[in-house]
């Protein structure tokens, strides 16, 4: 994050603040129109050949349009901005609002070259995945409730998110593999490196786990013949003596404990 902290310190004074606020108002603005004339979303999805003929407003208005499942009423459009609210104000709050502006506007950068290149009509539901996805790595324990009732984690749901992505990724041909993958290169962005070393340091601290394990598995006793190496694990019916002669704490085995060499002090 180097390079944003840089950036930030040169153009933060030119950052949207409370930018989730803005978001989130203009979709309830933009669902209320719907009710009214749903033809009217047709003006603000991201057409690219519409947007080729000069309606180039459809490069911003596309970020407005409610998911989908808010079509469903009123209390959907107010529990999916909601939720919506909640996660992108939690990411602004984290980083501030220079960073969160950079996280978002990359996605929609990404989604609006993607649009191109497949290119069919996009809406901003991957950038709406991202902020989530993000969300979910920073927050993993937070919890929400699902029908206003479930508690469930945010990670759990961020798992499924992926799986979805997966699912996608498998099923859609490869020219449309593009439009899931560029619109959350976002997140990879920010997180991909601090995954990495989150992984390569996990896979490093189990290894020294189960070395530790190992070697505390094969010290896991008392006595222990100074001569042979017997210990009580080896022969239960064993007795074990210090001698007494030798300089220094030595033990032995009763088969030992008369016949060894004394040990002397160098």
């Amino acid at each position: 994050m180097n390079l944003l902290d840089k950036l930030e310190r040169k153009f933060g004074r030119f950052a949207i603040k409370g930018l989730p606020l803005y978001i989130v108002s203009l979709n309830m603005f933009v669902f209320l129109l719907t009710l009214i004339q749903v033809e009217f979303l047709q003006y603000l999805i991201l057409v690219p050949s519409l947007v080729l003929k000069g309606e180039v407003w459809r490069l911003v208005t596309y970020i407005f349009i409610p998911p989908q499942i808010s079509y469903s009423g009123i209390p959907w459009i107010l529990f999916a901005l909601y939720l919506y609210f909640i996660f992108a104000s939690g990411l602004e709050h984290e980083w501030g609002s220079f960073k969160f502006n950079i996280y978002y506007f990359i996605g929609m950068l990404g989604t609006t070259v993607a649009a191109f290149i497949i290119p069919i009509p996009a809406t901003s539901s991957f950038i709406d995945l991202s902020i989530f996805l993000a969300f979910a790595y920073l927050y993993p324990d937070y919890e929400i409730r699902i029908f206003m009732i479930i508690p469930v984690k945010v990670k759990y749901l961020g798992w499924l998110s992926w799986a979805y992505i997966i699912f996608q990724l498998i099923v859609y041909p490869w020219i449309g593999k593009l439009y899931v993958i560029i619109p959350i290169l976002n997140f990879f962005l920010f997180f991909g490196k601090d995954i990495y070393i989150r992984y390569k340091t996990r896979g490093s601290s189990i290894y020294r786990k189960r070395k530790y394990r190992e070697g505390y598995r094969e010290k896991q006793y008392v006595h222990k013949c100074t001569v042979c190496g017997i210990t009580e694990k080896d022969n239960p019916d064993m007795d074990f003596r210090y001698c007494l002669s030798c300089e220094g704490s030595y033990e032995y085995c009763m088969d030992h404990l008369k016949s060894h060499e004394h040990k002397k002090a160098e």
